[in-house]
């Protein structure tokens, strides 16, 4: 299933795409899709509803990050051995862990808002994992039974505060907006090879990364089964999995947003995003 949340922010439905692409409402078969209702019971639900009898949702309507409230929203920091390698990193012996704020997260098609003391915010194309079911010491090999479906995320970052202000991510990962997530959670049964996707980020129509998930260094069963060892996961929680190389801390000279630019982010099967940037007034 192609799982969305559409309307005013704050105020976003659950709906789902049809045979057809059209959005329909599924407000009367499950509140929202957060914590609650995550999970694979849920789904299991959803499946057997006829989506043509449904409400069909105006598509100029909103759409809103495809997951509302996770309980954690984490992420993995140079994961692909091509972005380690343009960022004159070494590889990591293991994932790198940090967070991001949960209320840093957005729709596919909301504004970026650039910081009014910013002065190198960046980009970063992504592929998410989005927890199931109550995780914990889960084996590799066992990983895909906990993961709901997947998503793309801009991992959105200012490397000022990221890397010069003391050394801890958090700070640069977190800042309002810096989390478009969505258009749509997609069901695994909707991915033929999730490590073997494609994917693009352009900005006022010039490409600036390009990468395929076949390039990380710790794919994303790995990852789930090395968290699950640290800590709990539950059903909701967003794993954000790394970006491949053309950010803009590694080009020379180093480039990095301004008001005006407008961002497309595509992933092959998860849809697209189309992002402004507006800075704070």
């Amino acid at each position: 299933m192609k799982l969305l949340r559409f309307g005013e922010l704050g105020k976003e439905k659950p709906a789902a795409l049809d045979r057809a692409g059209k959005i329909r409402d599924l407000s009367q078969h499950v509140i929202d899709f957060n914590p609650s209702t995550l999970n694979f019971e849920t789904l299991e639900k959803l499946k057997k509803i006829n989506l043509d009898s449904l409400p069909e949702v105006s598509s100029s309507i909103r759409i809103g990050s495809c997951i509302a409230k996770p309980g954690k929203f984490l992420a993995i920091g140079l994961n692909y051995s091509d972005h380690a390698a343009e960022t004159n990193a070494e590889i990591p012996k293991e994932p790198i862990v940090f967070n991001k704020a949960a209320n840093c997260m957005v729709g596919p098609n909301d504004n970026i808002i650039l910081p009014k003391h910013s002065k190198k915010l960046d980009w970063e194309i992504e592929i998410a994992f989005v927890i199931g079911k109550n995780t914990k010491y889960v084996n590799e090999k066992d990983a895909p039974n906990h993961i709901l479906g997947y998503c793309i995320v801009n991992d959105i970052s200012e490397r000022e505060w990221q890397i010069e202000r003391g050394g801890t991510w958090d700070k640069g990962k977190s800042g309002d907006t810096f989390g478009p997530t969505g258009p749509y959670l997609i069901t695994q049964d909707e991915i033929k090879d999730v490590q073997n996707l494609s994917m693009s980020l352009d900005i006022d129509g010039k490409r600036m990364q390009t990468g395929n998930t076949s390039k990380m260094i710790f794919n994303m069963n790995f990852i789930l089964s090395y968290l699950s060892n640290f800590m709990s996961l539950q059903p909701g929680d967003i794993v954000t999995t790394g970006t491949p190389p053309g950010v803009g801390a590694g080009m020379n000279p180093k480039q990095f947003l301004k008001d005006g630019n407008k961002l497309n982010l595509k992933i092959e099967n998860l849809g697209e995003q189309n992002l402004a940037v507006v800075a704070e007034k």
